[in-house]
């Protein structure tokens, strides 16, 4: 249950990607890191259709993070760039080449292999205070570090430093909601005395307002990529380090994660650097990118 719930959050996330980004891509350019971004997003319907699906991913993720592990449900998320690919190829008219089912077959086989080799086990489902502090300000940090480095630099830096912020961020939320899910589940009146819930609503809004600036600074390859690949990272040292949870790392087991670890990126990298993905092969210019601008097939 818990595989099938994250997957189905990961399938929502794709479409979101999709929606919101046809939702802002023709904003002004100068609407980055402003509050006019998010108005302008608030007034087209598609994009709206995409922030009705970021919340029914929400959802799926919360209920899959109740019974399962952080280190276990936020690596699956990987397999959205699969599902990205599998919807840009049926609404767009795409052929998938060689390069899309290695890619597919990578990250598949990278995540299952980590998954089985990992065979990740609960540590402790309540923290004590400052080692939530601890992780927060770790957190944040990397926020802001990447926030900063996104103010300068080429269109795909750009994108791929608000993707990595927007990432963490993400991560943070997703430690949480699996607190915040365990409160619901035991009572739900009683959610406005944790802190936690706060945390959750304030990082949440905040990975959605750095994930629309990625999306809107850059190529789709820089922005989806990122946020792709590090959150599923993150949320691993973040569970580890947070919430205890056991890996088998000796022996060969230890080994054998990286591995899969390593196939999963590349597979998720292949396929972020698709035409599928980044737009059409060889070309640079911004018109490209736009996924409302009619599009060829590519072998």
């Amino acid at each position: 249950m818990v595989f099938v719930l994250a997957l189905g959050a990961a399938l929502a996330n794709a479409l979101t990607s999709v929606f919101q980004r046809k939702g802002i891509e023709c904003a002004p350019a100068d609407a980055t890191m402003r509050l006019s971004l998010i108005t302008y997003a608030l007034r087209r319907g598609i994009w709206l259709a995409g922030f009705a699906l970021m919340i029914v991913s929400f959802l799926l993720q919360a209920v899959a993070l109740h019974f399962g592990r952080l280190s276990e449900v936020q690596p699956i998320l990987t397999t959205e760039l699969v599902f990205l690919v599998i919807v840009l190829v049926s609404w767009f008219g795409f052929t998938m080449g060689r390069r899309e089912w290695i890619g597919v077959l990578a990250v598949c086989a990278g995540l299952a292999g980590f998954l089985y080799f990992a065979d990740p086990v609960d540590g402790t489902l309540s923290p004590p205070t400052w080692e939530w502090l601890v992780a927060g300000l770790a957190c944040g940090a990397g926020i802001v570090a990447s926030v900063l480095l996104a103010r300068r630099g080429p269109r795909w830096w750009r994108a791929a430093m608000f993707g990595t912020a927007a990432s963490i961020s993400f991560a943070f939320t997703a430690a949480c909601t699996k607190v915040v899910s365990g409160y619901a589940a035991s009572d739900w009146t009683s959610l406005y005395r944790h802190w936690q819930t706060y945390a959750l609503a304030f990082f949440g809004a905040l990975a959605v307002f750095l994930a629309q600036n990625a999306i809107h600074a850059g190529p789709i390859v820089a922005s989806q990529s990122t946020i792709v690949l590090v959150d599923p990272v993150a949320s691993i040292l973040v569970g580890v380090g947070l919430f205890g949870d056991d890996l088998r790392t000796t022996g060969a087991w230890g080994p054998l994660e990286a591995v899969s670890l390593l196939v999963m990126v590349a597979g998720a990298v292949l396929l972020a650097h698709s035409p599928l993905v980044a737009g059409l092969k060889g070309s640079t210019g911004q018109g490209d990118e736009l996924l409302t601008h009619p599009r060829v097939s590519h072998q």
